[in-house]
């Protein structure tokens, strides 16, 4: 199989399938910001999803997959600084606001600057019509911040944290994203680097979460968090796994813009599951976002 995926980089294969990859990357990631702003205290949610996909990943790394080059290891390094930090600023931004509010405002600063960076890192360019649906995307899905937001009952002071910690959240996503590009096409098996990734990245967590768990008053069962943690870890495969083998099938800008589609999803998650109403506008936006990610897509 890797052989075979190798083989389709950068042809019109490879493009449809990182099309479908960075779409069903979309999707997991909806489910992934769901169950981490879900009953469970989200330090605690995402410390307990790390720890499941470290144990899982870790096998595969020693036994599986090809040791990782030298080089590799500075990049290991980077990538496991960019990610903590994404994960402080987005456990933050869920501590103070809601799901419906925080996700759209992240996923939308990500896919502009994600653009920009690849365009100075790999040398992409959109062609005008992407840069119009790139424009549609991102607007409405701010569009869909705002309006959750009108809708909150909350303190307003903490709808401020929340909104200035998504804010830092978002770039850091435009960051990993492009990071972990260069990561998986500096090794000739992207497998090594997956197996790598999802072991290094969940040792920080776990640690935190503990030491959270411990100082709380009332802190929940092991076991029900362990259970999120677990479908959590294979969300985050299917999710992060989908994206990072996405961006280097084909553009990572493109990969980008497609995955921040999860805001519909999101919305639909929201709807179906936590019992929020969609209603009219919110229909019309997840269309325009919908919408602008077509255009990304086939307008190159």
């Amino acid at each position: 199989m890797t052989e075979w995926l190798i083989s389709i980089e950068g042809t019109e294969s490879g493009r449809h399938l990182a099309m479908f990859l960075a779409l069903f990357a979309a999707l997991m990631h909806a489910i992934f910001g769901a169950l981490q702003k879900g009953r469970h205290d989200p330090w605690l949610t995402r410390g307990a999803v790390d720890i499941c996909y470290a144990i899982m990943a870790m096998p595969f790394a020693f036994f599986v997959v090809p040791w990782p080059e030298p080089h590799m290891w500075l990049i290991f390094a980077g990538m496991f600084i960019i990610h903590a930090v994404y994960k402080i600023t987005q456990a933050k931004a869920y501590s103070y606001g809601s799901y419906t509010v925080v996700y759209p405002v992240v996923r939308g600063l990500g896919p502009v600057v994600t653009v920009l960076a690849a365009g100075i890192v790999f040398g992409e360019h959109f062609a005008g019509l992407q840069w119009g649906g790139l424009a549609v995307l991102t607007l409405a899905i701010f569009a869909l911040a705002a309006f959750n937001l009108n809708r909150e009952k909350i303190d307003r002071n903490a709808i401020k944290l929340a909104l200035a910690w998504a804010v830092v959240a978002g770039f850091m996503v435009a960051t990993y994203t492009t990071y972990d590009a260069y990561g998986i096409r500096e090794t000739p098996n992207p497998f090594t680097f997956l197996a790598w990734f999802f072991l290094i990245d969940g040792l920080l967590f776990p640690v935190i979460a503990a030491v959270r768990w411990k100082r709380m008053d009332n802190p929940p069962l092991i076991r029900p968090l362990m259970v999120r943690g677990f479908i959590g870890s294979i969300v985050a495969f299917m999710s992060f796994g989908s994206i990072l083998m996405a961006t280097r099938l084909d553009k990572v800008g493109e990969a980008a813009v497609l995955r921040e589609t999860s805001t519909v999803f999101a919305a639909i998650i929201g709807w179906v599951f936590l019992k929020e109403t969609v209603g009219p506008m919110r229909a019309v936006l997840m269309g325009l976002i919908a919408a602008g990610a077509v255009l990304v897509e086939f307008g190159g």
